[in-house]
């Protein structure tokens, strides 16, 4: 299917960088983009109500988001398989579908969306990571795209080519491969191709050549609109992260384990260059850390999406109930919402 011609945006303006801010083309008035992750679509398994249905996706949750928490961005993670192919008899279309039906609802209350490519897929597990209590997890996070993301980033530029309202994270956390992880990685090639590899390290040399080519695809096809990079280790450090085009802003993602003395590799960039913090988050143990990092974020003035509303470390007790109470650690990321 083709672009959607700008009806999901609901008039919302084009956004652009220049320097270190993000603007309003059709102002000029710098724009803070700051909101909440809603995961779910990048994993839920589609049931015979469809993709939404499924990861109890609903307007009230969006209405919560932004009329209430007060946020101006969602972060929505997507699944590519599911993007072009889609899933267990429901087409590509129908979720494709689904994410112009979250573009619409969180524009139509002035929240613009942030497209990010979270999962390849959903079946490949790219080693085990520990999660709590110390249990082994299969982590479903690449530490590269590969040749499939390139077709997908032209998909999503054709079809959202002249929609203001929608954000794209080209991939959501660039890292070395796990101890357990047997899987290739896909690089660059000098002549643009994808080609495997045994590399047991992604680094800036490795990602930056992805960033580029990603970026060129999507800009052959949607010239305007904001596009996300993100850092290496996890999307924690930029600090050689760079894209020569324009609209561009950087993505990182910092959580508690991330020591405030390493900080600069995310922050030590800000002033130059358009950087906002994808994820951050934590549990009620973690409030130090919040009040830390929002006030860094607020010092520096910062967009960024809060992880997450229905995923851990939650930002709500109940998040698909009437009155979505707030964690200790939400309370303090609806409070910094409500101060923009």
């Amino acid at each position: 299917m083709s672009n959607m011609q700008g009806r999901l945006s609901h008039a919302l303006p084009w956004l652009t960088t220049d320097r270190n801010r993000i603007l309003r083309t059709d102002t000029g008035e710098p724009k803070l983009l700051r909101g909440i992750n809603r995961s779910g679509l990048e994993h839920t398994e589609p049931t015979s109500a469809g993709f939404l249905a499924a990861a109890e996706f609903t307007i009230e949750e969006v209405r919560e988001i932004v009329l209430n928490w007060n946020a101006n961005v969602l972060r929505i993670p997507f699944n590519q398989d599911w993007a072009l192919r889609g899933r267990r008899g429901h087409s590509a279309e129908e979720y494709l579908s689904s994410l112009d039906q979250v573009i619409s609802w969180a524009a139509e209350l002035g929240a613009y969306t942030i497209l990010d490519l979270q999962w390849l897929d959903a079946d490949t597990v790219y080693g085990h990571i520990r999660g709590t209590n110390r249990a082994k997890v299969p982590n479903r996070v690449a530490p590269t795209p590969n040749a499939s993301s390139i077709l997908l980033w032209r998909t999503l530029a054709d079809r959202y080519r002249d929609e203001p309202a929608v954000i794209f994270d080209l991939f959501n956390e660039p890292h070395d491969p796990l101890k357990d992880d047997s899987t290739p990685i896909h690089l660059i090639a000098p002549d643009g191709s994808v080609f495997e590899s045994n590399a047991s390290f992604v680094g800036p040399e490795e990602w930056n050549p992805w960033a580029e080519r990603l970026v060129a695809e999507v800009r052959t096809v949607r010239p305007r609109g904001l596009i996300l990079i993100a850092g290496v280790d996890w999307s924690f450090d930029l600090s050689r992260i760079h894209v020569n085009a324009g609209a561009i802003i950087y993505s990182a993602h910092i959580y508690p384990h991330h020591r405030r003395d390493r900080w600069h590799r995310p922050l030590g960039r800000s002033d130059d260059v358009p950087i906002l913090v994808g994820e951050w988050g934590g549990s009620d143990k973690d409030l130090r850390f919040g009040e830390d990092l929002s006030g860094r974020m607020r010092e520096l003035g910062l967009g960024w999406t809060a992880w997450s509303w229905v995923d851990r470390p939650h930002l709500v007790l109940q998040p698909r109930a009437p009155n979505y109470f707030p964690t200790a650690f939400g309370a303090l990321v609806r409070s910094q919402l409500q101060r923009s």
